[in-house]
């Protein structure tokens, strides 16, 4: 039987739910893995869409079903193993609601200065890139039976590499200035209030030990801590105070537990949070 097959990429945010599991569960021997470069828009590869309509990452198949969520992915890691975790419950949910998106805080801007800097960093590159590569791929004759995806996907990217380019009219600007500053606010309620909630007596949500859910949400504030300038794992915490607000407690027990256990390690080798 041929092991499942595991499509990630190191930029990719949700990607380290499913890759903290793999190592957490013990399934790095029995999973397969193989990577897609997101930056150039491989995974708008007609090949990979037919996985995967939705053309996203983290994807999995084994035994000829597609698991193409973070959620069903994760799902089927914590089903398969032997090491017994805590199920997920309503946190890992909440994380993967729009309002906290990280991927969209990644491109988030709340004023000139911030779009300016956002533009000329990894999410401007990215932005460009990936279009490139999409409108090349879009141009193939395998790619014209799924015209209408492709037409919307440039489409939507286009608008954001408008705005980065300063190509954009001032009132598209300015809502997107407004829908920036409302996602990070919800950033920093999840943050401050949501997530220490959610741990209990800790240091994991799941208790001593992490579970699903810890899966899902230190995907998350990773990320965030990244995005807010964090380059290194000793790093995060100081960028999440100065970006947000200081860490409760528990969220600086949480980062410290999961610093040195091998999920983490694996995921973030070298202690680089990307």
């Amino acid at each position: 039987m041929s092991k499942p097959v595991f499509y990630t990429f190191e930029y990719s945010v949700w990607s380290a739910a499913p890759e903290l599991a793999i190592a957490e569960l013990d399934l790095t021997d029995a999973i397969e893995v193989k990577h897609l470069n997101l930056m150039q828009g491989e995974n708008f590869e007609p090949s990979f869409i037919k996985i995967n309509p939705n053309a996203t990452l983290p994807t999995l198949t084994a035994d000829g079903k597609a698991y193409t969520s973070t959620t069903e992915v994760v799902d089927f890691l914590v089903k398969k193993s032997s090491v017994k975790v805590a199920t997920r419950t309503a946190i890992a949910t909440a994380v993967h609601e729009d309002p906290v998106d990280p991927n969209f805080a990644m491109v988030a801007s709340r004023d000139d200065a911030e779009l300016a800097r956002v533009a000329g960093g990894l999410a401007g590159t990215f932005t460009n890139t990936r279009l490139a590569g999409l409108k090349k791929i879009a141009a193939t004759p395998e790619a014209q039976a799924n015209k209408e995806f492709y037409d919307g996907k440039i489409a939507t990217i286009s608008e954001l590499s408008s705005l980065f380019a300063g190509a954009a009219p001032a009132e598209a600007k300015e809502g997107f200035f407004k829908i920036s500053k409302a996602a990070w606010d919800a950033v920093k309620v999840f943050y401050l209030e949501t997530l220490p909630a959610s741990i209990g007596e800790g240091p994991f949500i799941a208790g001593a030990t992490p579970g699903e859910d810890d899966f899902h949400v230190t995907a998350w504030l990773v990320h965030i801590a990244f995005l807010l300038g964090a380059a290194k794992a000793e790093d995060g915490l100081a960028a999440l105070q100065k970006g947000l607000a200081p860490p409760p407690e528990k969220i600086v027990n949480y980062w410290n537990a999961w610093s040195g256990r091998k999920g983490w390690a694996a995921t973030y080798p070298g202690g680089n949070l990307h």
